[in-house]
């Protein structure tokens, strides 16, 4: 499929050109034609030293010059009589006292040479100038208008506003590429013709089975509608994708197009409002014309919730802002009122990673009444993903995709294809000629954690109290598996405030966990800090993210989950934000609670965190030699992983009933 852009008018563009030709020459004429030598400029003070020393013969006074010459040398010889000729010349005299505009002078036959010097001077506001002129016998005059002004009038007035609209036509040509003159009102959607060129089907949409088959549906409706229409069946008119960023919403909505073959029109839900008011439900209006006149079609709207936002989710509904966006919403909920059965086909598809902020009049049967989940891929999903991106680069023989696969859980299918193009670029830059197995594993590692910062330096004490913190992690993730197993120490910086880390990758995928398994979580969380308490007797800063991480586990544990004895099987915490992105409102998340309840609460989670943390000092404790020989090898090789880690951790002790 390919976009169907319209080209600008060739014709016009010839005119415009030549517009521009014609005006651009008509203005250099112009300022050829005003364009006057003037002899040189002296100081007004000069000038009446002049005049006072009777040094002046003759002067022309302007509104801006006063051009005036001197009295001749005494050298100066006398003439014959004038001719007939020289007494009626046809054309006046060009010479730099008067110029081709000016009256001759008193004897055409004076050369500038035998008559004086010719200078000017600025004219100034003077009212004696005049009787200082007659009483020093100067031959003066106003300066003449010139004798082409008509011209200069008209090229003054004419010449530059041409020269300006034409300028602005052919910038507004240029970059909105369309023939109406300010064309705010157009829809901005991108079309995507069947047969331009190459489809996009459901075999180029990955790891979302579930969700194919959902649509299966609609491209067999936009195929062969009357086998619908003939039992009374009606198609939904809407088809909302809902799930997190990268997870393929809008390839899948390009392969219904393409699995149908019917038109596609896309669209940014942000591109329909702009500075103008009822520009957005213009653009709706419009959208919607030119989709019925390709239908059957597709409309695919994304980041939905730009436009579709509830409106009874408070804000100021007085700025121009939201009133703009709420009348794009109402022509959106109009058009998609205006299809029935006589009506051209056209579906409309849209995708939102905030489906809980829409307006319930968009969610409504009649519009979009069907609600499609693209989540993030499975093991099996995930593999497939991987597959697939990695037939475009070149493998060692022998990567084990499936150990990659299981260490990406939680990965879309945009940061599987970006995982495999940076282990491409590893290997490239190490110059192999094809990808091994490690490079996969770096690629998790850069994009979990960050870059590897070796030029940072530590400080030998630092170096070491980071060794001790992320071996205290290992060893405690080591008897706590909690359905991951540590892979990897290292104390190499990454990313822009790890000093360290220990990585722990998942053993298989989880969708649920017990009581146990979040204390095991929030005591491996606590193991460098204890480390840290045993070794040194104090504690750094280096905890801190370990420390919020394992509060905020416990207070889930106690306010959603009723994993407290003492609170009971109660949910103090609301329904958070169902949106991917994970940024609902933090005011309004917990319920209103007693003093007492609150109390109880706070108590609560201090004794699950303070518990676990005893467990890991005991945990450490009882393994203290195997602290020191394992922060020992880490402080000599920096990194530590693979087999040799796994015999180190495979000693590590652990005493079930252990405080």
């Amino acid at each position: 499929m390919g976009i169907n852009n319209q080209s600008r008018p060739f014709r016009f563009s010839l005119i415009g050109n030549f517009i521009l030709l014609v005006a651009g020459a008509g203005f250099i004429t112009y300022l050829y034609l005003s364009r006057t030598s003037e002899p040189p400029l002296v100081a007004y003070s000069q000038f009446l030293k002049q005049v006072e020393g009777s040094k002046v013969s003759q002067a022309i006074i302007g509104d801006r010059l006063i051009v005036y010459q001197l009295k001749p040398s005494p050298s100066s010889t006398l003439l014959p009589p004038m001719t007939t000729e020289e007494q009626n010349p046809r054309e006046p005299a060009k010479n730099p006292f008067y110029g081709s505009s000016a009256i001759p002078p008193v004897d055409p036959r004076i050369s500038t040479e035998s008559q004086g010097e010719v200078l000017s001077t600025v004219a100034l506001a003077d009212p004696q100038l005049t009787e200082k002129l007659n009483q020093k016998g100067v031959i003066f005059q106003a300066a003449p208008p010139p004798k082409n002004g008509w011209i200069n009038t008209l090229l003054a007035w004419i010449v530059p506003p041409i020269i300006l609209v034409a300028a602005f036509q052919f910038l507004n040509d240029y970059n909105n590429r369309d023939k109406r003159s300010l064309a705010f009102s157009k829809s901005k959607a991108k079309v995507y013709v069947e047969g331009e060129s190459a489809k996009t089907t459901f075999a180029d949409v990955i790891g979302v089975e579930e969700a194919k088959t959902e649509l299966q549906e609609i491209v067999e409706f936009l195929q062969s509608p009357e086998r619908f229409s003939k039992i009374g069946a009606r198609i939904p008119k809407g088809v909302l994708l809902v799930g997190p960023p990268g997870t393929g919403k809008t390839l899948l909505a390009k392969a219904v197009a393409g699995e149908a073959g019917v038109s596609f029109f896309s669209i940014s839900a942000s591109e329909f409002v702009e500075l103008f008011v009822g520009t957005g439900a213009a653009r709706v209006r419009d959208l919607f014309e030119e989709a019925k006149k390709q239908a059957p079609c597709i409309i695919f709207i994304d980041e939905l919730d730009a436009i579709g936002k509830s409106r009874a989710s408070g804000g100021n509904f007085h700025s121009g802002g939201n009133d703009e966006r709420e009348q794009t919403l109402n022509q959106l909920l109009t058009e998609m009122d205006g299809f029935n059965a006589g009506d051209a086909i056209v579906i409309v598809l849209a995708a939102t990673n905030r489906p809980e902020t829409l307006d319930s009049a968009l969610l409504r049967p009649g519009r979009f009444d069907r609600q499609v989940l693209v989540d993030r891929p499975d093991l099996l999903g995930r593999l497939a993903i991987l597959e697939h991106y990695a037939k475009k680069i070149t493998l060692t023989e022998g990567v084990d995709l499936k150990s990659v696969a299981l260490r990406t859980p939680g990965f879309a299918g945009a940061d599987l294809a970006n995982l495999v193009n940076e282990a491409a670029l590893l290997a490239a830059r190490n110059r192999r000629e094809s990808v091994q197995q490690e490079d996969f594993y770096e690629a998790i590692e850069r994009i979990l954690g960050g870059l590897e910062k070796r030029s940072r330096i530590l400080s030998d004490r630092e170096k070491k109290v980071v060794a001790y913190h992320e071996v205290g992690h290992a060893m405690i993730g080591a008897v706590m598996p909690g359905g991951g197993k540590v892979a990897k120490i290292s104390i190499v910086p990454r990313g822009l405030s790890a000093l360290g880390y220990t990585l722990k990758m998942p053993t298989e995928d989880r969708f649920l966990m017990n009581e146990e398994e979040f204390k095991e979580q929030i005591c491996m969380l606590l193991g460098g800090r204890s480390a840290e308490e045993i070794v040194f007797n104090s504690v750094t800063n280096g905890a801190s993210d370990d420390l919020q991480r394992a509060t905020a586990i416990a207070e889930k544990m106690v306010l959603s989950y009723g994993m407290s004895k003492s609170i009971g099987p109660l949910a103090y915490q609301r329904n958070q934000s169902s949106g991917f992105l994970g940024n609902g409102a933090p005011e309004s998340s917990h319920r209103l609670v007693s003093e007492d309840t609150a109390k109880a609460i706070d108590e609560e989670v201090k004794q699950i965190v303070q518990q676990e943390h005893q467990r890991a000092l005991g945990i450490l404790q009882n393994n203290r030699e195997l602290l020191e020989t394992i922060a020992n090898r880490l402080l000599n090789t920096e990194v530590i992983e693979g087999e040799e880690l796994q015999q180190l951790l495979d000693q590590v002790k652990y005493i079930r009933d252990n405080p």
